[in-house]
């Protein structure tokens, strides 16, 4: 018999058992609720945090002159060999990048140049990917596309050192 104070649950249908809960599994902790999507400002924290120490590192290097001695230290293996490796002039040419001499920066590394343009591409794609939400872009190249940039940057050193690629020297 039921009386007139008995609540009804209007959600559920009494034929409608309620949702089993999982019994909890010894020697495993139990799940933690699912935590709350990062806000905007907190998704762009990490790409906004790269692009600042980027930048702070270009602006040291657009300041203090590479072309004065003892500001930097010499390529070991310049120093060793006298061979130019493909980093050499990499810091001349982000003192012209960031001076906007995008000529003399590619005199001085045109391997580094295209380097700050990939860079400023990932960078971009990052920052638009962390304002609307989406998932943060990964640089998961295959084996063989390493194998790749390696020997663009093999063969770059190697003719920056030949006579007829003194060109790319810096």
């Amino acid at each position: 018999m039921t009386g007139h104070n008995q609540r009804v649950d209007a959600s559920r249908s009494p034929a409608t058992p309620p949702p089993p809960t999982p019994a909890p599994v010894p020697g495993r902790a139990p799940r933690p609720a699912a935590a709350p999507a990062p806000t905007r400002a907190r998704r762009l924290a990490a790409p906004a945090l790269t692009l600042a120490v980027a930048a702070s590192a270009l602006g040291y290097v657009a300041t203090v002159d590479p072309y004065e001695p003892g500001h930097y230290p010499v390529c070991p293996l310049f120093r060793l060999t006298g061979i130019l490796c493909p980093g050499c002039g990499g810091l001349r040419s982000a003192h012209a990048f960031a001076h906007g001499d995008l000529l003399t920066a590619l005199g001085a590394n045109a391997m580094a140049v295209a380097g700050y343009f990939v860079f400023a591409g990932f960078m971009i794609l990052w920052l638009i990917r962390a304002y609307r939400g989406g998932p943060t872009p990964r640089l998961a190249l295959k084996p063989l596309y390493w194998w790749g940039i390696g020997a663009v940057a093999l063969v770059f050193a190697v003719v920056r050192n030949l006579p007829f690629g003194s060109g790319l020297a810096p």
